[in-house]
C-alpha cells in the first residue's frame, strides 16, 4: 500500500490503515520556503487587490439589484 505512494517503503508510521499518506514524512519535501522576494510579494499583493476590486463590485452589483 505505502510502497506504491512514496518513497518511505513503509516505514513511516503516519500512514492509515486505508493508506492514506496525510502527515506522511513523504507527504511534504524536504525545504518549504519560508520567505518571499519583493516581486513575489509585490505580484500577490497585485492579484490580492484586483481580487477585491472584483470583490467590491459584486458586492455593489448586489446592492444595486436590491435596491429595485
Amino acid at each position: 500500500m505505502c510502497e506504491d505512494k512514496c518513497n518511505c517503503n513503509g516505514s513511516c508510521n503516519d500512514h492509515s490503515a486505508e493508506g492514506d499518506h496525510q502527515g506522511c514524512c513523504c507527504d511534504q519535501p524536504y525545504f518549504q520556503r519560508r520567505y518571499q522576494t519583493k516581486a513575489e510579494q509585490v505580484a500577490e499583493l497585485e492579484e490580492y487587490l484586483a481580487d477585491m476590486k472584483k470583490e467590491i463590485q459584486a458586492v455593489e452589483e448586489r446592492l444595486a439589484d436590491l435596491k429595485k
